[in-house]
């Protein structure tokens, strides 16, 4: 997500972050958020899906960062540096994003215009919101990034919380004719 400002010219280097980035944090994250999910609900699948999607962070900042993705808190750094290449990076995250959104929606139904509108002005957000790091100010250094980050971050997840409550899960398949 630092494309812009790496094109731009400001490195952002991220050199330390072993609790949220690191392989053996994330299966622990992934088994806890999991087992949690099967405490309140029961549903096995659904917390294995959401243990899995947990982890799956990872993989795909293995994929996206340079070497600095730890395999344990204070391990070996790994990672493919997709982030070297400005356009590489612009299209497999779009991929990513593109075929997020069109899971989630095969996935779901919206229960009303917030599950309907909503959903759509979300996705607009999160792409606007991407997309505006290639035209905004460059940001005076990492910390102003990383609050900027908390504090977007949460209002996207708080959003997404809101919309996804006004959508009904679906199987995913065709409607019988």
């Amino acid at each position: 997500m630092f494309i812009g400002h790496y094109a731009l010219g400001l490195v952002l280097w991220l050199d330390d972050y072993p609790i949220s980035h690191s392989l053996l944090a994330l299966l622990v994250w992934g088994a806890l958020f999991g087992y949690l999910y099967r405490l309140r609900t029961g549903d096995r699948r659904a917390a294995l899906v959401i243990g899995l999607l947990v982890v799956s962070h990872w993989v795909l900042d293995f994929i996206t960062h340079r070497p600095d993705m730890p395999l344990y808190p204070g391990g070996p750094k790994v990672g493919l540096g997709l982030w070297n290449s400005a356009p590489a990076t612009v299209i497999v995250e779009g991929i990513m994003f593109i075929a997020g959104v069109a899971i989630y929606a095969r996935a779901t139904r919206a229960r009303d215009g917030i599950g309907r509108w909503g959903f759509s002005a979300l996705v607009l957000l999160l792409a606007i919101a991407y997309s505006s790091q290639f035209y905004g100010p460059t940001l005076p250094d990492q910390r102003a990034l990383a609050i900027g980050a908390i504090i977007f971050g949460w209002v996207f997840v708080a959003f997404g919380w809101w919309v996804d409550r006004h959508r009904d899960a679906t199987t995913g398949l065709p409607a019988p004719l």
